[in-house]
């Protein structure tokens, strides 16, 4: 695949649903496993995170070159919407950036959906700043508390330091649906949805990506495969935790040093869509090649423990369908 998936994300996201079909044709580079033992068809209906969508808009299209008559569709309702349809039966696989809440699983119990949560890849939330931003390098949590607490009256960034200039602050960032939404508040305010509203929430991150460039004391957050694709007119923004300033970057999200914004991202495959070959196939296609997927979609990859553990989720998931 010589075009990044993570390239045309704007443009995929900008509708609906995407529908992504192929035929195949050269070796897309993620290994055999799930998709090439025969012929299927249907359809596989995925919605969620939109920080998670590009993981499986890649990992539907490379599965498009092994099963080229099965349908993947990728939805971006936000974790929230994600799983309100999830759990009515609507979709067969819910994408989230955060864990299933208490009410979520009782909504599913409630409907008979029963499921595994599977974490494919990691994730480093990134604090974006615009370019023309030439004041600040690092941001303490007390300094974005201060920023996005409910009731907060900052509005200028000499409000968060006085040694930064006189400068109106803008914010932008996900909406109450989002799962980046629910991880940032609860890390930096300390308790989920604790957040200021008087900022400008949008499901679609490339709403907060032009937000922010147009705006000198624009600042947002969102997954950092959004920050990669855009790096080129944002500034991501080191975070000090209580230990220094550290950069977003794989190697931070991986080895624990990028907190406390470093995250797991996760899909939750219905046991009960299993009944079905083709998501059966496409379920174990994720899987087998989440490595590759990750990485193409611009992603931290899981390392080796967590590889270990998505293989486990695979087999339980695949106990309670009855396999």
């Amino acid at each position: 695949m010589t075009t990044s998936v993570r390239g045309r994300i704007g443009v995929l996201l900008a509708a609906t649903a995407l529908a992504l079909t192929a035929c195949g044709g050269d070796d897309s580079g993620a290994d055999a496993g799930g998709g090439g033992e025969q012929e299927l068809s249907g359809s596989v209906k995925v919605d969620g995170s939109s920080t998670v969508a590009p993981l499986s808009t890649a990992a539907a299209e490379f599965y498009a070159e092994e099963q080229s008559k099965v349908r993947v569709t990728v939805g971006t309702s936000g974790t929230g919407g994600g799983f309100e349809k999830f759990c009515n039966g609507e979709t067969d696989i819910s994408d989230a950036s955060r864990p299933i809440k208490d009410e979520e699983k009782k909504a599913c119990a409630a409907k008979g959906i029963t499921y595994e949560e599977f974490q494919v890849a990691n994730d480093a939330l990134t604090v974006v700043v615009s370019k023309d931003n030439d004041w600040v390098e690092c941001l303490t949590v007390d300094q974005l508390k201060a920023m996005w607490s409910p009731g907060s009256k900052v509005n200028n960034w000499n409000q968060v330091d006085p040694k930064f200039p006189n400068e109106p602050l803008k914010l932008f960032g996900p909406g109450t649906d989002s799962g980046t939404f629910d991880y940032f508040t609860g890390e930096i305010n300390g308790e989920e949805g604790r957040s200021r509203t008087d900022y400008q929430p949008s499901e679609d991150d490339n709403v907060t990506v032009t937000g922010v460039t147009g705006s000198k004391g624009g600042l947002g957050y969102f997954g950092f495969s959004y920050f990669e694709e855009n790096q080129d007119k944002l500034k991501a923004v080191k975070i000090d935790g209580g230990k220094g300033c550290v950069a977003p970057s794989v190697q931070a999200a991986q080895d624990g040093t990028y907190t406390p914004l470093a995250r797991p991202l996760f899909i939750y495959p219905a046991a009960q869509s299993l009944a079905r070959p083709e998501v059966e196939d496409f379920v174990e296609y994720f899987v087998e090649n989440a490595s590759t997927i990750a990485e193409d979609a611009k992603f931290v990859p899981l390392n080796e423990e967590q590889a270990a553990e998505l293989k486990k989720d695979l087999e339980a998931l695949k106990a309670k369908a009855g396999k």
